[in-house]
């Protein structure tokens, strides 16, 4: 009992929840269960002739995610900082799992998941989050030289590189994309000199450019995005459509359940290309409100983190830092790429899209900075036991 204790401290109901963050979210929550129903429904049915099969999936998967919310919730931040580098060793070794013939799963020539049975994990997803833990543990302990000279930033470029590395391996451009974005947003916010930070960013600009031209599938990609319409019928098809579908939705959108574009004309409808059908359906409107929701999510984790500045708890602050921006960075890009503004990255929309590794991941990064947020509220409060807490 005492074990359990000790890694366990059950928040104490007094010092409240963020009710714009934990309503924002509770709104994306249920729109994406909305939206999974109603985007899925044709897929559904030509797959298991349940049209709400993808739904009852999602239901689980939204149950799994909420557990895990909960379980870290009630996990001291202290101790993820304690366990920040063995995290990052296991983050490296799912990530070399999952390359393992046999162990990992081909998919569409990308072996990027790991049968669990009861649903896929996506590697990158938990192994991403290890990663950010590991950053936001080094920036604290680290932060002078951090800000003092270019050998302070080399640890957690290198850490970041690592799991980069394997990661195109799979290959995941997208999440690599998402995961060096993050990094460095987290160095900027930790006092990295402007100088040395605009070289590197430029340096990664350069490097995500190449990387794009190295595969002639990610050159296919930009061409698609450049011009959909020069190749409609074949490999601009899923993008035409995504616009056919934004396109359709106009001021107020053609109502929930009338798309038209998800009845099997716009692939990954449900997943990653679920935005598509909401502008479809909720139009220029329901556009608004999804930005203003993850705008809510954004601002208050921000929040968050600069309240646990100012108490001195750096790991805690560039932890929220860094899943606050995951979540913003990836909305954007997802919706961008639905947009056509941006090439296809194969990135899900956070809390919306149909996927268990994603929705999980999503729900325990939550759970996280909740975490934070009691851990700065009992601080505030004056909490005796705030020590043992944080």
């Amino acid at each position: 009992m005492s074990a359990l204790a000790a890694v366990f401290s059950m928040p104490r109901a007094r010092y409240g929840l963020d009710n714009w963050l934990c309503g924002a979210v509770l709104a994306l929550m249920i729109w994406g269960l909305v939206m999974v129903a109603s985007a899925s429904v044709a897929q559904a049915t030509k797959l298991s002739g349940d049209p709400f099969y993808f739904f009852y999936r999602q239901l689980l998967f939204l149950a799994m995610g909420l557990s895990a919310g909960m379980l870290l919730y009630c996990v001291p931040s202290a101790i993820w900082q304690r366990s920040s580098t063995l995290l990052y060793l296991g983050a490296l070794a799912l990530l070399i799992l999952v390359l393992i013939p046999h162990v990992g799963l081909k998919i569409n020539a990308a072996r990027r998941w790991i049968d669990l049975g009861v649903f896929r994990l996506q590697a990158s997803e938990p192994a991403r989050l290890a990663v950010i833990i590991y950053v936001a543990g080094y920036i604290a302990r680290r932060q002078l030289a951090l800000q003092d000279s270019l050998k302070g930033m080399a640890m957690p470029l290198l850490a970041t590189a690592l799991p980069c590395v394997l990661l195109l391996a799979e290959p995941d451009f997208g999440a690599t994309a998402i995961l060096v974005g993050v990094v460095f947003l987290m160095l900027f916010l930790g006092g990295a000199r402007v100088h040395y930070y605009i070289g590197l960013v430029l340096l990664a600009a350069v490097g995500m450019a190449v990387l794009a031209f190295a595969e002639p599938y990610r050159v296919k990609r930009l061409m698609n995005f450049m011009n959909p319409w020069a190749d409609v019928e074949n490999a601009g098809w899923q993008l035409a459509q995504s616009l056919i579908a934004v396109g359709r939705g106009e001021w107020f959108g053609v109502g929930l359940g009338n798309s038209i574009q998800k009845l099997l004309y716009l692939p990954e409808m449900h997943t990653d290309f679920i935005f598509a059908i909401l502008a479809e359906e909720f139009g220029l409107i329901g556009i608004a409100l999804l930005i203003s929701l993850f705008g809510i999510v954004v601002w208050r984790g921000f929040r968050i983190a600069r309240a646990a500045e100012q108490q001195a708890r750096h790991f805690q602050a560039y932890l929220a830092y860094g899943l606050t921006s995951w979540i913003g960075l990836q909305a954007l890009i997802n919706m961008a790429v639905n947009m056509g503004l941006l090439p296809t990255k194969g990135l899900t929309l956070p809390l919306l899209s149909y996927g268990g590794s994603s929705l999980i991941t999503v729900c325990a990064m939550l759970g996280l900075l909740l975490r934070v947020d009691y851990e700065n509220r009992a601080l505030a409060f004056g909490s005796r036991s705030a020590e043992d807490e944080a």
